[in-house]
């Protein structure tokens, strides 16, 4: 009897207003999250070591700061850089101040070259602890190369060579042996190397930062002294940034107006920020339309309780419960609420279907559909938990 009597003035063209709103509004925001995680594999390699968010910065190297070691970081540029807006913390890549060969061999051949090393702190470093770790017991020294290096072996030197190829899988098992010597070749140290992962976007060979600061501590010729040799720090030749969001012009505007480079692949980044940008643009305007819906409910259950003030507070007034009085204009918040978002699940299911083909041929991989479902669920029970808490309020005041 309530229901029928309370419902009485509802219009169906409201409801129907808001759940078309709230559906367009679940919808952008569903569709726009549901293509971020699909699309979003496409720039992130799993084989780089480096986020994205990190930036490998150096100076151009140009006949004039050739000479007199100008292609260096001073303390003052490096400090400046830090001071930017963009910048969450940076560090210096510490070089080898020691000669560096490694050779390997495979059957009855075999080759040797001379390398380098670098190294970074092992916060910036994406590998697990237990495969990048190193200490002073151990002869085996964990290595990340660029793939590159690879690339150049395959077809380079070992087509010409006659050497077979090999895989990144295989040529990780491949006993490597390295040799660091002093530079006056009065200390040699003899370990073994193991390639923990290659990297896209670092043209070098990184060695842990722990390392690195002993074998150069025990690769200084004995004939220093013991405060040159404490005192000696190589000049920075490159930085890496963590940087806020890699493709922002700031960034651009000022690395070119200080004749910087950005080593690797630029174009990931840039991508990548300019596909959270969109999405990030999407998904407010579906916030903006989903909140609008919600108020065009809320608006339109208050003129309708509004002119069911009388018969509320007569029901109030004849015993029944508050509870009692609510229950039919939550059913309305419920039911449309649910419609809304069953609707704008199905929608986001079969945009799905029309773009996930594309995105496969581009390599992307395909995402869990649960965060989706969840974030549709959670914006469901807070459109309906306002709702109800504004016919709450409305049947109090309806009592007084």
């Amino acid at each position: 009897m309530i229901r029928k009597l309370l419902k009485k003035n509802i219009s169906t063209s409201r409801i129907a207003g808001f759940i078309l709103s709230n559906f367009i509004g679940l919808a952008i925001v569903l569709g726009g999250l549901m293509f971020y995680l699909d699309a979003r594999s496409i720039w992130a390699d799993d084989n780089s070591f480096i986020r994205s968010d990190y930036l490998v910065i150096n100076k151009r190297v140009t006949s004039q700061n050739t000479i007199g070691g100008a292609s260096s970081f001073s303390d003052e540029e490096i400090k400046e850089l830090s001071s930017q807006h963009w910048v969450r913390s940076l560090a210096p890549f510490t070089a080898a101040d020691y000669r560096v060969s490694a050779s390997l061999s495979q059957g009855d051949r075999g080759m040797s070259t001379a390398m380098f090393f670098e190294a970074i702190p092992d916060r910036y470093v994406d590998v697990p602890k237990s495969q990048w770790s190193w200490s002073e017991e151990s002869d085996v020294v964990p290595l990340i190369i660029s793939k590159d290096y690879l690339t150049l072996y395959n077809f380079g030197f070992a087509s010409a060579a006659g050497l077979p190829q090999l895989s990144e899988g295989l040529m990780s098992g491949i006993p490597l042996r390295i040799t660091i010597s002093s530079d006056s070749g009065t200390r040699s140290i003899s370990l073994h190397g193991r390639i923990a992962g290659y990297s896209n976007r670092l043209n070098t060979i990184l060695v842990p930062q722990n390392f690195m600061e002993w074998s150069n501590r025990a690769m200084k010729d004995s004939d220093a002294s013991p405060s040159d040799r404490d005192s000696e720090a190589s000049p920075a030749k490159r930085l890496i940034v963590d940087v806020n969001s890699p493709g922002d012009v700031a960034i651009k505007s000022y690395l070119d107006e200080h004749d910087y480079e950005v080593a690797g692949d630029k174009t990931s980044a840039s991508a990548s920020f300019l596909l959270k940008l969109v999405i990030g643009i999407i998904l407010i305007i579906g916030l903006v339309i989903t909140i609008l819906s919600l108020f065009i409910l809320m608006l339109s259950l208050s003129l309708l309780m509004e002119k069911n003030r009388d018969k509320i507070h007569s029901l109030l007034m004849l015993g029944y419960p508050l509870r009692a009085v609510e229950r039919p204009y939550g059913s309305i918040v419920i039911v449309s609420s649910l419609i809304a978002v069953i609707l704008a699940l199905g929608s986001v299911f079969l945009l799905r279907s029309s773009y996930l083909a594309p995105l496969q041929g581009l390599g992307a991989e395909t995402a869990s559909i649960l965060p989706v479902i969840i974030a549709a669920l959670i914006l469901g029970v807070i459109i309906i938990g306002l709702n109800l808490l504004a016919i709450k309020r409305k049947v109090k005041a309806a009592w007084r």
